[in-house]
């Protein structure tokens, strides 16, 4: 009675297993988008500034593959199903430089750690204190950032900016979007600061 139990048993068991996996959705992965404009040709032929790009620092929340929400009763929703194809903070950083490249023509833009390029001039530090997505509302993104003088050690200017960029819809690719809006909002502000500099 016991073999006969066991063996329908298994072929029962198959079919759930099987079932399960069938029924599980595919995994979205997403990537940041840098400003698309490309850089017009620089016809300065004094030396250019080396300027780099961090170190940038993300919420502990944040770090991780999922994309995280905020929810109205202060919970948040993390997106087993639609993740970041590489970690946030190397996109972000990436993002940034990229960005910065494109605004300043002049410079020389290096993400950090730039060691194999020699010493920079100047470095941007940026600690980014949210960002994130209410659903159906808005991106929230919130950071300070300093630029330092690396000759001498010196802060030349620091800034906390804050701003949110609201959704097309509470889909997964109109929330990455506006993070890529609001990350090149972001740039164009630093890129404001970096031209106050002489």
């Amino acid at each position: 009675m016991a073999n006969q139990l066991s063996k329908w048993l298994l072929p029962v068991s198959a079919c759930t297993l099987l079932s399960a996996c069938l029924s599980t959705p595919p995994t979205h992965f997403y990537v940041l988008e840098p400003l698309s404009e490309s850089p017009p040709p620089s016809t300065t032929t004094e030396t250019k500034r080396q300027i780099g790009i961090g170190p940038v620092s993300i919420p502990a929340l944040l770090e991780r593959k999922q994309i995280v929400t905020r929810l109205p009763d202060n919970s948040v929703n993390i997106a087993e199903f639609h993740q970041w194809a590489s970690p946030l903070k190397d996109n972000v950083a990436q993002v940034l430089t990229h960005n910065l490249a494109t605004l300043q023509t002049g410079d020389l833009i290096r993400a950090y750690p730039w060691s194999a390029y020699g010493a920079v001039d100047y470095r941007i530090i940026i600690d980014i204190i949210r960002f994130d997505a209410n659903p159906e509302q808005a991106v929230n993104f919130e950071a300070r950032w300093s630029i330092m003088n690396e000759k001498n050690h010196t802060l030349i200017s620091n800034g906390h900016s804050k701003t949110e960029h609201r959704l097309d819809d509470s889909s997964y690719p109109s929330t990455v979007k506006a993070l890529s809006k609001v990350l090149s909002e972001f740039s164009q502000e630093l890129s404001i600061a970096l031209g106050k500099i002489k």
